[in-house]
Protein backbone atom coordinates (compact mmCIF):
# COMPACT_ATOMS: atom_id res chain seq x y z
CA UNK A 1 0.00 0.00 0.00
CA UNK A 2 0.97 3.70 -0.35
CA UNK A 3 1.59 5.37 3.32
CA UNK A 4 -1.23 8.32 3.79
CA UNK A 5 1.39 11.55 4.35
CA UNK A 6 -0.41 12.83 8.25
CA UNK A 7 -0.94 16.26 8.99
CA UNK A 8 2.53 17.93 10.28
CA UNK A 9 0.99 20.77 12.44
CA UNK A 10 -1.61 20.66 15.52
CA UNK A 11 -3.13 18.57 18.05
CA UNK A 12 -2.01 14.75 17.34
CA UNK A 13 -4.36 12.11 16.83
CA UNK A 14 -2.24 9.44 19.36
CA UNK A 15 0.11 10.24 21.59
CA UNK A 16 2.73 7.56 22.50
CA UNK A 17 4.72 7.89 25.34
CA UNK A 18 8.20 5.83 25.03
CA UNK A 19 10.81 6.06 21.95
CA UNK A 20 11.86 2.79 21.91
CA UNK A 21 11.55 0.00 19.25
CA UNK A 22 7.63 -0.30 20.29
CA UNK A 23 7.36 2.93 20.53
CA UNK A 24 8.64 4.14 16.98
CA UNK A 25 7.16 1.14 14.99
CA UNK A 26 4.25 1.85 16.20
CA UNK A 27 4.14 5.23 15.62
CA UNK A 28 4.94 4.29 12.19
CA UNK A 29 2.29 1.90 11.81
CA UNK A 30 0.02 4.48 12.37
CA UNK A 31 1.68 7.40 10.46
CA UNK A 32 1.30 4.26 7.28
CA UNK A 33 -2.64 5.14 8.07
CA UNK A 34 -2.48 9.27 7.40
CA UNK A 35 -2.91 10.25 11.45
CA UNK A 36 -0.72 12.36 12.97
CA UNK A 37 1.49 11.17 15.56
CA UNK A 38 3.81 12.17 18.46
CA UNK A 39 6.10 10.58 19.90
CA UNK A 40 7.47 11.54 24.15
CA UNK A 41 10.90 10.13 24.82
CA UNK A 42 12.20 10.42 28.17
CA UNK A 43 16.23 10.75 27.31
CA UNK A 44 18.11 13.38 25.14
CA UNK A 45 17.68 11.66 22.29
CA UNK A 46 16.64 8.84 20.99
CA UNK A 47 18.91 5.49 21.07
CA UNK A 48 18.84 1.93 22.45
CA UNK A 49 21.39 0.28 24.27
CA UNK A 50 22.03 -3.50 24.36
CA UNK A 51 23.50 -5.81 21.55
CA UNK A 52 21.43 -8.33 19.34
CA UNK A 53 17.93 -9.37 18.65
CA UNK A 54 16.89 -12.17 16.96
CA UNK A 55 14.03 -11.41 14.29
CA UNK A 56 12.04 -14.13 13.26
CA UNK A 57 9.16 -14.23 10.58
CA UNK A 58 6.65 -13.28 12.05
CA UNK A 59 8.31 -10.16 12.34
CA UNK A 60 10.49 -10.00 9.00
CA UNK A 61 6.93 -10.80 7.77
CA UNK A 62 5.43 -6.99 8.54
CA UNK A 63 8.56 -5.72 8.17
CA UNK A 64 8.58 -6.79 4.53
CA UNK A 65 5.08 -5.10 4.48
CA UNK A 66 6.72 -1.69 5.69
CA UNK A 67 9.29 -1.99 3.08
CA UNK A 68 11.80 -2.13 5.66
CA UNK A 69 13.31 -5.56 5.25
CA UNK A 70 15.82 -5.09 2.83
CA UNK A 71 17.46 -2.45 4.65
CA UNK A 72 17.22 -4.98 7.91
CA UNK A 73 18.90 -7.50 5.95
CA UNK A 74 21.90 -4.79 4.90
CA UNK A 75 22.59 -4.01 8.57
CA UNK A 76 22.20 -7.64 9.91
CA UNK A 77 22.71 -11.52 9.51
CA UNK A 78 20.33 -14.10 8.26
CA UNK A 79 22.00 -17.11 9.53
CA UNK A 80 21.94 -20.73 8.28
CA UNK A 81 21.04 -22.81 11.46
CA UNK A 82 19.59 -22.55 14.86
CA UNK A 83 21.79 -25.05 17.19
CA UNK A 84 21.06 -26.03 20.82
CA UNK A 85 23.79 -27.79 22.81
CA UNK A 86 24.84 -28.74 26.10
CA UNK A 87 26.55 -26.56 27.86
CA UNK A 88 28.74 -29.32 29.98
CA UNK A 89 30.16 -31.23 27.20
CA UNK A 90 29.02 -29.47 24.30
CA UNK A 91 26.94 -32.02 22.77
CA UNK A 92 24.14 -31.26 19.65
CA UNK A 93 20.61 -31.22 21.05
CA UNK A 94 19.04 -30.14 17.95
CA UNK A 95 19.21 -28.46 14.65
CA UNK A 96 17.12 -26.33 12.75
CA UNK A 97 17.45 -25.50 9.09
CA UNK A 98 16.54 -21.59 8.66
CA UNK A 99 16.53 -21.90 5.18
CA UNK A 100 13.44 -24.73 5.60
CA UNK A 101 12.29 -22.45 8.32
CA UNK A 102 11.93 -19.69 5.74
CA UNK A 103 10.64 -21.88 2.85
CA UNK A 104 8.38 -22.83 5.47
CA UNK A 105 7.04 -18.91 6.59
CA UNK A 106 7.78 -17.44 3.56
CA UNK A 107 9.91 -14.75 5.67
CA UNK A 108 13.52 -15.51 6.84
CA UNK A 109 14.57 -15.69 10.79
CA UNK A 110 17.56 -13.07 10.91
CA UNK A 111 19.58 -11.35 13.50
CA UNK A 112 20.32 -8.02 13.79
CA UNK A 113 21.84 -5.59 16.47
CA UNK A 114 19.52 -3.76 18.67
CA UNK A 115 20.59 -0.31 18.04
CA UNK A 116 20.26 -0.90 14.17
CA UNK A 117 16.59 -2.02 14.25
CA UNK A 118 16.08 1.01 16.53
CA UNK A 119 17.76 3.56 13.79
CA UNK A 120 15.75 2.01 11.01
CA UNK A 121 12.24 2.62 12.54
CA UNK A 122 13.56 6.04 13.85
CA UNK A 123 14.24 7.03 10.13
CA UNK A 124 11.15 5.69 9.09
CA UNK A 125 9.34 7.58 11.65
CA UNK A 126 10.99 10.86 10.35
CA UNK A 127 10.15 10.40 6.68
CA UNK A 128 6.68 9.84 7.87
CA UNK A 129 6.51 13.06 9.25
CA UNK A 130 6.17 11.58 12.91
CA UNK A 131 6.66 14.28 15.57
CA UNK A 132 9.46 13.21 17.52
CA UNK A 133 10.22 14.76 20.68
CA UNK A 134 13.25 14.02 23.75
CA UNK A 135 13.56 15.42 26.90
CA UNK A 136 10.06 14.46 27.84
CA UNK A 137 9.34 12.56 31.02
CA UNK A 138 5.53 11.54 31.39
CA UNK A 139 4.21 11.61 35.27
CA UNK A 140 0.54 10.81 34.96
CA UNK A 141 -2.39 9.78 32.78
CA UNK A 142 -5.72 10.15 32.67
CA UNK A 143 -8.76 10.05 30.79
CA UNK A 144 -10.87 13.28 29.88
CA UNK A 145 -14.13 12.38 31.09
CA UNK A 146 -16.10 10.41 28.93
CA UNK A 147 -13.52 8.32 27.16
CA UNK A 148 -14.47 9.72 23.82
CA UNK A 149 -12.85 12.94 24.71
CA UNK A 150 -9.73 11.56 24.67
CA UNK A 151 -7.08 11.20 27.39
CA UNK A 152 -3.98 13.35 29.23
CA UNK A 153 -0.69 12.66 29.81
CA UNK A 154 1.20 14.94 32.56
CA UNK A 155 5.03 15.85 32.46
CA UNK A 156 7.41 16.31 34.78
CA UNK A 157 7.62 19.87 34.74
CA UNK A 158 3.66 20.34 35.44
CA UNK A 159 2.85 20.53 31.50
CA UNK A 160 -0.24 18.68 29.93
CA UNK A 161 -0.84 17.29 26.69
CA UNK A 162 -4.25 15.38 25.17
CA UNK A 163 -4.97 13.04 22.33
CA UNK A 164 -7.74 11.27 20.97
CA UNK A 165 -5.32 8.21 22.35
CA UNK A 166 -2.44 7.41 24.45
CA UNK A 167 -0.81 4.75 23.82
CA UNK A 168 2.04 3.62 26.85
CA UNK A 169 5.14 2.28 25.31
CA UNK A 170 7.12 2.98 28.44
CA UNK A 171 8.59 -0.63 29.29
CA UNK A 172 8.94 -2.90 31.69
CA UNK A 173 8.95 -0.51 35.08
CA UNK A 174 5.94 1.81 33.13
CA UNK A 175 4.30 4.42 35.02
CA UNK A 176 1.61 3.72 33.08
CA UNK A 177 1.01 0.03 34.18
CA UNK A 178 2.00 1.24 37.65
CA UNK A 179 -1.31 4.01 38.12
CA UNK A 180 -3.80 1.56 35.87
CA UNK A 181 -2.84 -2.10 37.11
CA UNK A 182 -0.44 -1.74 39.98
CA UNK A 183 0.94 -4.77 39.75
CA UNK A 184 5.01 -5.15 40.35
CA UNK A 185 7.54 -6.50 38.39
CA UNK A 186 8.45 -10.61 39.00
CA UNK A 187 12.56 -11.39 39.48
CA UNK A 188 13.45 -14.43 37.75
CA UNK A 189 16.67 -14.24 40.08
CA UNK A 190 18.62 -14.61 36.50
CA UNK A 191 21.03 -12.59 35.43
CA UNK A 192 22.16 -11.77 31.83
CA UNK A 193 25.61 -10.57 30.37
CA UNK A 194 25.77 -9.33 26.89
CA UNK A 195 28.82 -8.07 24.49
CA UNK A 196 29.56 -8.16 21.05
CA UNK A 197 32.83 -7.75 19.80
CA UNK A 198 34.49 -7.79 16.17
CA UNK A 199 34.17 -11.39 14.49
CA UNK A 200 38.39 -11.50 14.20
CA UNK A 201 38.19 -11.63 18.50
CA UNK A 202 36.22 -15.02 18.57
CA UNK A 203 37.59 -16.52 15.24
CA UNK A 204 39.41 -19.10 17.12
CA UNK A 205 37.33 -19.67 19.73
CA UNK A 206 35.72 -22.52 18.37
CA UNK A 207 32.19 -20.55 17.22
CA UNK A 208 30.12 -21.06 14.47
CA UNK A 209 29.94 -17.73 12.68
CA UNK A 210 27.28 -18.53 10.65
CA UNK A 211 24.77 -20.54 13.38
CA UNK A 212 22.64 -18.85 16.01
CA UNK A 213 24.07 -21.64 18.56
CA UNK A 214 22.90 -21.95 22.33
CA UNK A 215 24.47 -23.99 24.88
CA UNK A 216 22.04 -24.89 27.76
CA UNK A 217 23.58 -25.92 31.59
CA UNK A 218 22.69 -26.09 35.12
CA UNK A 219 21.23 -22.71 35.70
CA UNK A 220 22.78 -20.85 32.97
CA UNK A 221 23.03 -20.60 29.33
CA UNK A 222 25.40 -18.91 26.82
CA UNK A 223 24.09 -17.55 23.16
CA UNK A 224 26.58 -16.81 19.88
CA UNK A 225 25.58 -15.00 16.57
CA UNK A 226 27.28 -12.90 14.21
CA UNK A 227 25.69 -9.41 13.67
CA UNK A 228 26.27 -6.41 11.09
CA UNK A 229 26.93 -8.81 8.01
CA UNK A 230 29.10 -10.76 10.04
CA UNK A 231 31.90 -7.93 11.10
CA UNK A 232 30.61 -8.45 14.57
CA UNK A 233 30.19 -11.20 17.41
CA UNK A 234 27.20 -11.48 19.98
CA UNK A 235 27.28 -13.12 23.07
CA UNK A 236 25.00 -13.49 25.78
CA UNK A 237 25.71 -15.39 29.25
CA UNK A 238 22.85 -16.01 31.21
CA UNK A 239 22.48 -17.68 34.83
CA UNK A 240 20.90 -18.08 37.75
CA UNK A 241 22.09 -15.63 41.10
CA UNK A 242 23.00 -16.87 44.39
CA UNK A 243 23.06 -13.51 45.44
CA UNK A 244 19.11 -13.23 44.61
CA UNK A 245 18.39 -16.15 45.64
CA UNK A 246 19.84 -15.20 49.11
CA UNK A 247 17.61 -12.03 48.72
CA UNK A 248 20.82 -9.50 48.57
CA UNK A 249 20.10 -6.25 46.83
CA UNK A 250 23.27 -6.32 45.15
CA UNK A 251 22.84 -9.38 42.54
CA UNK A 252 24.55 -10.86 39.40
CA UNK A 253 27.93 -9.40 39.78
CA UNK A 254 30.64 -10.82 38.30
CA UNK A 255 32.10 -12.93 40.51
CA UNK A 256 28.90 -14.96 39.83
CA UNK A 257 29.17 -15.17 36.28
CA UNK A 258 32.64 -16.56 36.51
CA UNK A 259 31.75 -19.55 39.29
CA UNK A 260 28.21 -19.67 37.43
CA UNK A 261 30.17 -20.62 33.99
CA UNK A 262 33.05 -23.03 35.90
CA UNK A 263 33.52 -26.40 33.96
CA UNK A 264 31.28 -25.53 31.17
CA UNK A 265 32.52 -26.75 27.72
CA UNK A 266 35.61 -25.04 25.97
CA UNK A 267 33.69 -22.64 23.31
CA UNK A 268 31.89 -21.22 26.32
CA UNK A 269 35.05 -20.63 28.37
CA UNK A 270 36.79 -18.86 25.90
CA UNK A 271 33.82 -16.70 25.68
CA UNK A 272 33.28 -16.16 29.11
CA UNK A 273 36.17 -13.47 29.88
CA UNK A 274 35.27 -11.34 26.46
CA UNK A 275 31.71 -9.96 28.16
CA UNK A 276 31.00 -6.52 29.47
CA UNK A 277 31.59 -6.40 33.03
CA UNK A 278 30.72 -2.89 33.95
CA UNK A 279 26.94 -3.69 33.36
CA UNK A 280 24.35 -6.39 33.62
CA UNK A 281 20.48 -6.77 32.78
CA UNK A 282 18.75 -8.41 35.86
CA UNK A 283 16.04 -10.39 34.11
CA UNK A 284 12.27 -9.57 35.05
CA UNK A 285 8.96 -10.31 33.69
CA UNK A 286 5.81 -9.50 35.08
CA UNK A 287 2.51 -11.97 35.50
CA UNK A 288 0.11 -11.91 32.36
CA UNK A 289 -2.21 -9.15 32.56
CA UNK A 290 -6.18 -9.57 30.76
CA UNK A 291 -6.89 -6.15 30.66
CA UNK A 292 -4.42 -3.61 28.78
CA UNK A 293 -7.24 -0.88 27.57
CA UNK A 294 -8.18 1.62 30.01
CA UNK A 295 -10.35 4.23 28.21
CA UNK A 296 -8.21 5.92 26.02
CA UNK A 297 -4.91 4.56 27.27
CA UNK A 298 -3.63 1.58 25.74
CA UNK A 299 -0.84 -0.58 26.83
CA UNK A 300 1.85 -1.45 24.29
CA UNK A 301 4.77 -3.57 24.22
CA UNK A 302 7.02 -4.26 27.50
CA UNK A 303 4.48 -1.89 29.02
CA UNK A 304 1.65 -4.11 28.73
CA UNK A 305 3.97 -8.31 28.47
CA UNK A 306 7.23 -8.39 29.32
CA UNK A 307 8.53 -11.53 28.98
CA UNK A 308 11.60 -13.17 29.96
CA UNK A 309 13.92 -13.94 26.72
CA UNK A 310 13.99 -17.26 26.03
CA UNK A 311 11.77 -17.20 23.26
CA UNK A 312 13.17 -13.96 21.65
CA UNK A 313 9.88 -12.58 20.97
CA UNK A 314 10.09 -9.04 23.25
CA UNK A 315 10.45 -6.96 20.89
CA UNK A 316 8.22 -8.88 18.31
CA UNK A 317 5.60 -8.84 20.45
CA UNK A 318 5.67 -4.94 20.31
CA UNK A 319 6.04 -4.99 16.65
CA UNK A 320 3.11 -7.01 16.53
CA UNK A 321 1.52 -4.86 18.61
CA UNK A 322 1.40 -1.66 17.03
CA UNK A 323 0.69 -3.57 13.34
CA UNK A 324 -2.75 -5.44 14.87
CA UNK A 325 -3.70 -1.75 15.94
CA UNK A 326 -2.86 -0.31 12.76
CA UNK A 327 -4.75 -3.21 10.79
CA UNK A 328 -7.60 -2.68 12.60
CA UNK A 329 -7.57 0.99 11.80
CA UNK A 330 -7.35 0.56 8.55
CA UNK A 331 -10.23 -1.53 8.66
CA UNK A 332 -12.50 0.46 10.60
CA UNK A 333 -11.84 3.41 8.66
CA UNK A 334 -12.34 1.60 4.86
CA UNK A 335 -16.21 1.02 6.25
CA UNK A 336 -16.35 4.61 7.39
CA UNK A 337 -17.38 7.33 5.86
CA UNK A 338 -14.59 9.79 4.03
CA UNK A 339 -13.27 12.12 6.93
CA UNK A 340 -14.60 10.51 9.40
CA UNK A 341 -12.57 10.02 12.87
CA UNK A 342 -10.68 6.89 13.88
CA UNK A 343 -13.55 4.93 15.98
CA UNK A 344 -10.78 4.10 18.35
CA UNK A 345 -12.76 2.04 20.94
CA UNK A 346 -13.86 -0.34 18.26
CA UNK A 347 -10.02 -0.45 17.31
CA UNK A 348 -8.83 -0.80 20.46
CA UNK A 349 -11.20 -3.45 21.57
CA UNK A 350 -10.28 -5.79 18.59
CA UNK A 351 -6.29 -5.08 19.58
CA UNK A 352 -6.75 -6.44 23.07
CA UNK A 353 -9.08 -9.24 21.80
CA UNK A 354 -6.47 -11.04 19.87
CA UNK A 355 -3.17 -9.39 21.30
CA UNK A 356 -3.72 -10.27 25.03
CA UNK A 357 -3.74 -14.03 24.57
CA UNK A 358 -0.75 -14.27 21.71
CA UNK A 359 1.16 -12.66 24.54
CA UNK A 360 -0.11 -14.74 27.74
CA UNK A 361 0.93 -17.57 25.41
CA UNK A 362 4.63 -16.43 25.11
CA UNK A 363 4.98 -15.17 28.44
CA UNK A 364 4.20 -18.70 29.85
CA UNK A 365 5.79 -20.75 27.66
CA UNK A 366 9.07 -18.22 27.99
CA UNK A 367 9.35 -19.13 31.45
CA UNK A 368 8.41 -22.86 30.96
CA UNK A 369 11.49 -22.73 27.99
CA UNK A 370 13.38 -20.92 31.05
CA UNK A 371 13.33 -23.73 33.29
CA UNK A 372 13.62 -26.30 30.55
CA UNK A 373 17.11 -24.83 29.73
CA UNK A 374 18.58 -25.03 33.25
CA UNK A 375 18.01 -28.40 34.44
CA UNK A 376 20.48 -30.40 35.69
CA UNK A 377 20.72 -33.65 37.21
CA UNK A 378 18.97 -36.78 35.34
CA UNK A 379 16.26 -34.30 34.26
CA UNK A 380 19.11 -32.38 32.42
CA UNK A 381 19.86 -35.95 30.44
CA UNK A 382 16.12 -36.26 29.84
CA UNK A 383 15.64 -32.92 28.24
CA UNK A 384 18.50 -33.62 26.21
CA UNK A 385 16.98 -36.91 24.89
CA UNK A 386 14.11 -35.17 24.27
CA UNK A 387 15.46 -32.74 22.01
CA UNK A 388 17.58 -35.04 19.73
CA UNK A 389 14.79 -37.27 19.03
CA UNK A 390 12.83 -33.96 17.65
CA UNK A 391 12.53 -34.23 13.97
CA UNK A 392 13.73 -30.89 12.85
CA UNK A 393 11.10 -30.71 10.25
CA UNK A 394 7.77 -31.12 12.84
CA UNK A 395 7.01 -27.25 12.64
CA UNK A 396 4.20 -27.80 15.29
CA UNK A 397 6.79 -26.04 18.19
CA UNK A 398 7.10 -23.09 15.86
CA UNK A 399 3.56 -22.89 14.12
CA UNK A 400 1.67 -20.75 16.42
CA UNK A 401 4.38 -18.45 16.82
CA UNK A 402 6.45 -18.09 14.12
CA UNK A 403 3.21 -17.91 11.73
CA UNK A 404 1.28 -15.20 9.93
CA UNK A 405 0.13 -12.47 13.10
CA UNK A 406 -3.03 -12.66 13.87
CA UNK A 407 -5.37 -10.02 13.88
CA UNK A 408 -8.58 -12.10 15.41
CA UNK A 409 -9.16 -14.30 17.94
CA UNK A 410 -10.00 -17.43 15.73
CA UNK A 411 -6.84 -16.98 13.42
CA UNK A 412 -4.64 -17.74 16.76
CA UNK A 413 -3.33 -20.91 15.85
CA UNK A 414 -3.20 -24.22 18.54
CA UNK A 415 -0.31 -24.42 20.82
CA UNK A 416 1.90 -27.34 20.58
CA UNK A 417 2.19 -30.12 23.10
CA UNK A 418 4.88 -30.22 25.59
CA UNK A 419 6.62 -33.48 25.66
CA UNK A 420 6.89 -34.24 29.62
CA UNK A 421 10.62 -35.22 30.69
CA UNK A 422 9.37 -38.40 32.32
CA UNK A 423 9.07 -39.94 28.61
CA UNK A 424 12.65 -39.80 27.75
CA UNK A 425 14.83 -42.79 27.69
CA UNK A 426 17.95 -42.68 28.49
CA UNK A 427 20.56 -44.39 27.89
CA UNK A 428 22.86 -46.18 29.94
CA UNK A 429 26.06 -44.43 29.37
CA UNK A 430 24.67 -41.42 29.48
CA UNK A 431 22.70 -41.85 32.60
CA UNK A 432 26.74 -42.07 34.09
CA UNK A 433 27.27 -38.43 32.81
CA UNK A 434 24.71 -37.27 35.38
CA UNK A 435 27.35 -37.02 37.85
CA UNK A 436 29.18 -34.75 35.91
CA UNK A 437 26.42 -31.67 36.04
CA UNK A 438 26.50 -32.40 39.76
CA UNK A 439 30.54 -31.30 39.72
CA UNK A 440 29.18 -28.03 37.39
CA UNK A 441 29.87 -24.91 40.50
CA UNK A 442 26.82 -24.06 39.79
CA UNK A 443 25.18 -26.45 41.82
CA UNK A 444 26.64 -25.79 45.10
CA UNK A 445 26.15 -22.25 44.87
CA UNK A 446 21.97 -22.13 43.54
CA UNK A 447 21.03 -25.07 45.26
CA UNK A 448 17.56 -26.55 44.67
CA UNK A 449 15.44 -26.45 41.24
CA UNK A 450 16.53 -24.32 38.20
CA UNK A 451 13.54 -21.29 37.96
Amino acid sequence: MTPATPPTEGRPDVIIVGGGIGGLSTAFALAREGLRIRVLERAPEFGEVGAGLQIAPNCTRILDEYGLLDEAKELGVVPENMVMRDALDSRELIRLDLGDLERRYGFPYMVIHRSDLHAIFLRACRKAGVDLVTDQTVVDYENLGNTAGGARITLADGRTEEAPLVIAADGLRSVARQKLVGDDVVSSDYVAYRAAVPIDAVRDNGIAEKDVTVYVGPRCHFVQYALRGGDMFNQVAVFQSPKALAGQEDWGTPDELDAAFEGTCETVGKGIPLMWRDRWWQMMDRDPIDTWIHGRIALLGDAAHPPLQYMAQGAIMAIEDGWVLSRHVARLRAGAAAGSAVDWDAALAAYEAVRVEHCRRILTTARAWGELWHLDGTERLQRNAIMRGIDPAEYAFTDWVYGPTALFPDEEPPMFRPVPLASARIEEDEAAVSDASAAHPGAALAGGTAR
